[in-house]
């Protein structure tokens, strides 16, 4: 008799693992997401990519406000007498009243070697943070974020051109091919659910848009790791004579002048400790990404500007 899938998930990363269930049998009986969500000037209403992908699947789906004191799904998940539920980024904590709701319980695929990287933004923060890998975690999801027993952990290296959306996509991909064959041990009790050491707990807070200005007395490395981890939104951004530019690809340079200076016609920016940020691709505020040798024919700034204190 086939199980019966609680599947849980909002954004484009959960969208493979979904499908990979889909296409190799599993029986998803009925996926959450979060609702639709206005655009910005509130003319459309644009589906989650889970929703968009539930309806090309003919797959029943819900998208409750929330949760919390939610009668209605409460009952609804209690008469479904499903066997397992999987999560990823569901993008709401599920309450403590539902975590009985499926014979297997609430499993959870978070995208850190947990538990360095609890919460919301474990790639972003990974790579800011300059880490040499991070990964996949499959848990048991308990009441406290992302601190429930884990059955097993698939480590992924964090290459130097790694962005959060290339890396976000190996997870995602990695997470489609694991799933399988944990689901089917999990239901035949054949994996231990061991307990997270809460000592080396870290946790990766949310981001904020403000995290993206970039400091130029910061050190090259540093400011190429939030320029990749926080690609494409919200994006690392310098202010020059009163106009935003949001900086999409850097490298690391070799050249070094005053903390801030425009070392050449590249746009080469000098940083701390002698070291420098290339500017590959950028973009003017209001304005289309442009490549760096289209954008410096046209720019105000030049060789020689500073970009400190401006």
């Amino acid at each position: 008799m086939l199980k019966k899938i609680v599947f849980m998930g909002t954004p484009i990363f959960s969208v493979p693992i979904l499908k990979s269930l889909y296409q190799n049998g599993y029986q998803v009986s009925v996926v959450y997401t979060q609702p639709p969500q206005k655009s910005n000037r509130g003319q459309k209403e644009n589906k989650s990519p889970i929703q968009n992908i539930s309806e090309v699947l003919n797959l029943e789906f819900r998208s409750p406000i929330k949760l919390k004191d939610n009668k209605e799904e409460y009952e609804y998940l209690k008469n479904l007498e499903a066997d397992i539920a999987i999560v990823v980024a569901y993008g709401q904590i599920i309450p403590k009243n539902f975590l009985n709701l499926t014979k297997k319980g609430f499993i959870n695929i978070h995208a850190s070697l947990l538990p360095k990287w609890r919460g919301a933004a474990p790639i972003q923060r990974s790579i800011m943070n300059l880490d040499n890998e991070t990964g996949i975690s499959i848990m048991k999801i308990e009441e406290k974020l992302d601190s429930g027993p884990i059955c097993n952990h698939y480590k992924v290296k964090i290459d130097k051109e790694d962005n959060s959306e290339k890396l976000s996509e190996k997870l995602s991909m990695l997470a489609s091919e694991k799933i399988l064959e944990n689901i089917d041990d999990i239901f035949q009790d054949k994996l231990e659910f061991v307990k997270q050491d809460e000592s080396k707990a870290t946790y990766a807070k949310k981001i904020e848009k403000s995290e993206g200005k970039i400091n130029w007395n910061d050190t090259a490395q540093n400011i190429l790791g939030k320029i990749n981890g926080l690609y494409p939104n919200p994006g690392a951004w310098f202010i020059y004579k009163g106009e935003r530019y949001k900086i999409l690809k850097a490298e690391i340079g070799s050249s070094s002048l005053k903390i801030g200076e425009v070392i050449n016609d590249h746009l080469e920016i000098s940083c701390k400790n002698g070291t420098s940020i290339k500017i590959l691709q950028i973009q003017r505020q209001g304005k289309n990404t442009q490549n760096i040798n289209e954008f410096v024919l046209g720019s105000k700034i030049k060789k020689g500007s500073n970009l400190n204190n401006v």
